[in-house]
């Protein structure tokens, strides 16, 4: 059972880069955090390890049903959803079918439980985020899986920002569209690239604890765009 205390948070990708600095940066604030992950971030107040499956049904089940044992009756402040991965590939990609699955996995999969879970456990007037793209808000042509499945995301978080989503009253639905993260993997990957122009993990923590706090929180349902330039990011609202 979680411990009793003022403000908590379910970090859903606790272990991956931008959910690693998240754990620290609402630890440091003194809130509860919980991890749910492929495996234990220690950081974290306590994990729920995600169990590798091909049916969504079946880890979603686990996933949810962990949950419900970890929190009881306790209700969370917000819940982050920052799962996620990159995966290539246009029509004609040997690995088209490999990485549209892989996609579907780290990012459709992930934010549909966080859906859920925020119907069960998000208190009224709480917070969830989900991890879209800026690229997906066009064609994506030599990137399939990736675009539609953060097409996918972006559509998600607009639904549930309507009135019959089952989510909390008062509550709020907002999906941050990066451009590239500053994380170690990308750095790797790209050595040549201009730093100045990625988004620092920094930023996207702040961004998070300040809506929780209802601080510059958007209007439920938007698209949030993060465009860094010069190393100044700026989160602005998408315009449909």
């Amino acid at each position: 059972m979680a411990a009793a205390v003022a403000h908590r948070v379910i970090i859903y990708g606790g272990r991956g880069a931008l959910g690693s600095r998240c754990v620290e940066y609402f630890k440091s604030k003194s809130w509860w955090v919980a991890c749910i992950d492929l495996s234990a971030n220690e950081a974290a107040n306590a994990s729920v390890i995600v169990k590798q499956s091909d049916s969504f049904t079946e880890q979603a089940d686990q996933v949810t049903a962990d949950v419900s044992e970890l929190l009881g009756a306790e209700k969370v402040d917000a819940i982050l959803c920052v799962a996620g991965g990159w995966a290539g590939g246009s029509a004609k990609a040997k690995a088209l079918y490999k990485n549209s699955d892989l996609m579907w996995k780290q990012s459709v999969w992930t934010s549909t439980i966080s859906s859920h879970l925020a119907t069960k456990h998000l208190k009224d007037g709480g917070l969830l985020t989900l991890a879209g793209a800026k690229a997906a808000l066009a064609g994506t042509p030599g990137m399939l899986g990736y675009g539609m499945a953060k097409a996918a995301v972006h559509q998600l978080c607009q639904s549930l920002a309507g009135e019959k989503s089952g989510l909390p009253p008062h509550s709020s639905t907002l999906a941050i569209l990066p451009v590239t993260l500053d994380t170690p993997m990308n750095r790797k990957s790209m050595p040549d690239a201009d730093f100045g122009s990625w988004t620092p993990l920094d930023f996207v923590a702040e961004t998070f604890f300040k809506w929780t706090t209802g601080e510059e929180r958007p209007a439920s349902g938007s698209l949030v765009q993060l465009v860094t330039s010069g190393g100044q990011t700026e989160a602005t609202v998408v315009q449909q």
